[in-house]
């Protein structure tokens, strides 16, 4: 049986680079080029790339760089996108929970919860980060955004879901957090990209900023900081808050 997330990125290859979460791309590679030092020599793995809009943007600007997803439809549209201006970007199918790579990069993303935390179970979830770990080279970098568990406890998921959308995105209802889990269970509503509509029980794992630190210290991470994550605008001067959706997270191995 499928877990939602793959079902709903099936024949969603169109619409995904129209939803509003996917618009931030520019203003993020420019932060993660600082954060490496503009360094073309580095080896880069983008975990969930999705379309691969932060792969072709950052091969773009000259940088070596493997996207990995679970869709293969995803995955398709990426290979399209970077063929179509004559880009080298490898894209594979793997699974984040199972790499296979060992010690090959020196820039880990994992962006826009690219799989990290999709996940049925902390586990798994726990999984993905321990594999990003190994394949990292010593004094690597892992940048990634996950959902803030902050957030729920101040505001409305949905409304905030709501207030984002936009026409012809996928719609959230029937929201409930659950405090014991910190899980947002909801119903999505999406047309894909061939009419068929879908409806998807859908469940994240929002996480607290201790909780990210004490997974990331338990795989030997040397730094972990945590800051809010504005789409489009990363920036080390943006403190976590209750009102930030998303933290964004930087460790080093």
């Amino acid at each position: 049986m499928k877990q939602w997330y793959e079902e709903l990125f099936e024949n969603y290859r169109m619409k995904y680079d129209h939803e509003s979460f996917t618009q931030g791309t520019i203003g993020e590679c420019d932060f993660i080029e600082k954060e490496i030092h503009y360094n073309k020599e580095i080896r880069i793995l983008d975990i969930g790339c999705g379309t691969g809009r932060h792969s072709i943007e950052l091969a773009k600007r000259g940088y070596h760089i493997v996207g990995i997803d679970l869709s293969e439809s995803l995955l398709k549209r990426a290979k399209d996108k970077a063929s179509e201006q004559n880009l080298h970007v490898v894209f594979q199918k793997q699974d984040a929970r199972k790499l296979a790579f060992s010690e090959e990069f020196d820039l880990i993303i994992m962006l826009c919860e690219g799989a990290f935390p999709l996940m049925e179970t902390d586990e798994m979830n726990y999984k993905i980060l321990q594999s990003a770990y190994h394949a990292l080279k010593t004094d690597g970098k892992f940048i990634f955004t996950t959902l803030n568990g902050l957030f729920p406890l101040f505001h409305s998921v949905k409304e905030f879901l709501s207030s984002n959308t936009k026409e012809g995105n996928a719609t959230y209802g029937n929201n409930t957090f659950d405090l014991m889990t910190f899980r947002d269970y909801n119903t999505t509503y999406i047309v894909d990209d061939l009419g068929n509509k879908k409806e998807l029980k859908c469940n994240e794992r929002y996480y607290v900023p201790s909780e990210i630190t004490w997974l990331l210290k338990t795989l030997k991470f040397k730094t972990i900081d945590i800051f809010g994550a504005e789409l489009g605008a990363f920036s080390r001067d943006d403190r976590l808050s209750t009102e930030d959706y998303e933290m964004l997270v930087i460790a080093e191995k």
